[in-house]
């Protein structure tokens, strides 16, 4: 078929630019955030989220790159057990702690920003820099504990099977029994951080609401709208990013049976594009990234030029 494998080389070139873009777009977030943390000895909630962040994607698309390549031009090696459970279960650790940590920092930013006069909330918006390393501590857990599971389903699948990684969604024995507990915590992580973030979305635009209200009525300065609209985007972002990584994961279990290579590739190409995507648009809602970003880019510039 060398129209598939014409499209396949040419997707590989864009999944590998979308990668790398993604990979050089988290390391500037992680090198700024880093390069903060020597100077001020300290980071502030959100900074240590994003830092996280960026490290759990820079590797996550940094792994998410290397399968393909490897498949493409040395088969054998990455074939060789235990490389291939080991690679998907390094990768499955750093998509469930981008994901979780994303929903950390979607429901960071709802507690500080939105105002409510509850009791609990109030307590929430106290406390919150103190229940944050705990947040991500879990977070972390929770991406360790399905990363394990993925090995021990992975192992069983191939023995149970004596089949390769090539034709591993092709065997005719009880798949389904074996990835049911794989499936049960990955679907667990996405109804939760849907959960999360819509209702986070909800909240906030209710707060905004309510705040907007307050300025017309009582003729208040535009104090925290900026602030309202800036935590909405990142939010929205994240829960468009959540879709497409939940839409892929339902559409590629439907395929990966099937000889349908173009409808997977596409879909890896909009899939290797979320996360660069969604760190851009954290990069432009915190002030401090973008003035790092935009003192760097005249020198990258004339750097430029002069060659």
């Amino acid at each position: 078929q060398p129209n598939v494998t014409a499209y396949s080389d040419m997707a590989l070139v864009v999944i590998t630019l979308e990668t790398f873009t993604g990979m050089w777009i988290n390391a500037f977030i992680v090198s700024v955030l880093c390069i903060a943390w020597v100077k001020k000895k300290t980071l502030n909630s959100s900074e240590k989220i994003l830092l996280l962040l960026g490290c759990s994607r820079f590797w996550y698309l940094c792994l998410s790159w290397l399968y393909p390549f490897l498949s493409t031009f040395s088969p054998d090696y990455l074939y060789v057990y235990p490389t291939f459970q080991v690679h998907v279960v390094i990768q499955s650790f750093f998509n469930c702690s981008d994901i979780s940590v994303s929903t950390c920092l979607c429901v960071f930013y709802c507690i500080k920003i939105a105002n409510f006069r509850n009791s609990c909330f109030v307590y929430l918006k106290i406390k919150i820099d103190r229940i944050v390393p705990w947040l991500l501590l879990g977070s972390e857990i929770v991406s360790m504990v399905i990363g394990i599971l993925v090995y021990d389903t992975m192992g069983k699948v191939q023995c149970n099977n004596s089949t390769s990684p090539r034709n591993l969604w092709k065997v005719n024995i009880k798949t389904d029994e074996d990835f049911f507990g794989f499936y049960f915590l990955h679907g667990l992580l996405f109804a939760t951080s849907f959960i999360a973030v819509m209702s986070s979305a909800v909240f906030l635009l209710f707060s905004l609401w309510r705040h907007k209200h307050k300025m017309q009525t009582n003729s208040m300065k535009n104090v925290s709208v900026d602030a309202h609209i800036k935590a909405m985007k990142s939010i929205l972002s994240f829960l468009v990013m959540y879709s497409i990584n939940f839409i892929t994961m339902i559409v590629t279990m439907i395929y990966s049976t099937k000889e349908e290579k173009p409808i997977l590739v596409l879909i890896y190409v909009f899939l290797y594009a979320v996360p660069g995507f969604h760190s851009l648009v954290l990069i432009f809602s915190n002030p401090k990234l973008v003035k790092t970003l935009l003192s760097i880019l005249p020198c990258v510039k004339c750097k430029v030029c002069m060659k």
